[in-house]
């Protein structure tokens, strides 16, 4: 276990943050400004914070009462920031190689191979810095902090100076770093997707505080949080699994508890677990069971909460989807000419389409090894 409790102030910005975390990847997730890279220092031991006490497992790095504090290189904190940061003159070999130096005596002779292999690097050993992408700099920059045996791995946004590409092609590698290791990650990250697709624990920082920390799926649907965590790309993230496959269309059923949802085919087996976001926008609300519709997914549920978006002309709505939860977002008229208000039936139609290569994803063990891209 991670645990953080930081009071800190830069000028006339305070931090004051605390949270726990487990087994897995942690979102620091808000808007620029809101503290989320001032705590990972702290962690790293970058800050001297000014009260704190930041524990992983039975290390105590830092407690300011009891005078501790751990110097960064002696903390066994692997830091990934948002560019590779990797030595020019060196090749990947020896890059990776310089995080050995930082690692406890005792070495596996294999490990080298296995992170390696894990990062899908092996072909890029002998190149230098200058020759690689975006997405292999920071395959590298992750294989040398995993070198150095970390107890703990923080990423500072490592996908902000990605394209849309090279971020499709990391992700994945991510993926297994979360599910095939035994090292905690705090991760940075200002992206909807990135949150759905990845975290395991999701912590919303606002002006140099915790604003709200739980999994994913709980504090995505909370409508009280949406000014925090954007209204555009709001929604909620489903749990489902693979029910089978429509070869004739091209297109998988998912089992979600709230009912069936099919989307462009998935290269997974049947009785996979999938992770689905939904966004706001892309849900419309029917009284009755629609007929003579194209949208394939339509399921029964009951308005939980309405909450107006500041008085002006769009309405934030939560459904409940036998359990699950679901948002939609609407136009006030239409909330009113509905007649939506807690309590009342009604039926979530979502399209197909909406269900894109970043709104599908594989939680947790072995996640990285099933292809979630449409096929």
């Amino acid at each position: 276990m991670l645990h953080v409790a930081v009071a800190h102030r830069f000028g006339d910005f305070a931090l004051d943050a605390a949270f726990s975390g487990g087994d897995g990847l942690t979102v620091l997730f808000g808007r620029s400004g809101a503290g989320k890279t001032s705590l990972i220092n702290a962690i790293a031991g970058l800050i001297r914070p000014q009260r704190g006490h930041i524990a992983v497992g039975d290390a105590v790095l830092t407690d300011t009462e009891r005078g501790i504090f751990v110097p960064p290189h002696k903390r066994r904190i692997g830091y990934v920031f948002q560019e590779g940061r990797l030595f020019p003159h060196l090749t990947v070999r020896q890059n990776l190689l310089y995080g050995r130096w930082f690692a406890p005596r005792s070495r596996d002779r294999g490990e080298f191979g296995q992170v390696v292999e894990l990062l899908g690097i092996g072909g890029l050993l002998a190149r230098r810095p200058a020759t690689l992408s975006g997405g292999e700099k920071q395959r590298v920059a992750i294989g040398r902090a995993l070198l150095s045996r970390p107890r703990l791995l923080v990423m500072d946004e490592p996908l902000a100076s990605l394209d849309e590409a090279r971020k499709a092609e990391i992700l994945p590698y991510i993926e297994r770093l979360r599910d095939e290791t035994r090292v905690p990650i705090v991760y940075v990250s200002h992206s909807i997707p990135e949150v759905a697709r990845l975290a395991t624990t999701l912590v919303v920082m606002s002006e140099g505080r915790v604003a709200a920390i739980g999994p994913p799926e709980a504090v995505m649907s909370r409508l009280d949080l949406f000014p925090l965590t954007g209204r555009a790309e709001a929604g909620a993230i489903l749990n489902a699994v693979v029910a089978g496959h429509d070869a004739e269309f091209g297109l998988t059923r998912l089992a979600a508890g709230g009912g069936e949802l099919r989307v462009p085919r998935l290269g997974l087996a049947p009785g996979a677990a999938v992770r689905v976001r939904i966004r706001a926008r892309d849900v419309m609300i029917a009284l009755t069971p629609p007929t003579g519709l194209s949208a394939l997914n339509i399921l029964p549920g009951t308005v939980a909460e309405v909450a107006p978006d500041g008085g002006g002309p769009i309405v934030q709505l939560r459904l409940d989807c036998a359990g699950e939860a679901l948002i939609a977002r609407l136009t006030r008229r239409s909330v009113e000419t509905l007649g939506l208000v807690p309590g009342k039936r009604v039926y979530a139609v979502i399209k197909s389409i909406a269900f894109d290569q970043h709104a599908l994803a594989v939680p947790g063990p072995g996640g990285a090894d099933a292809d979630t891209r449409p096929g």
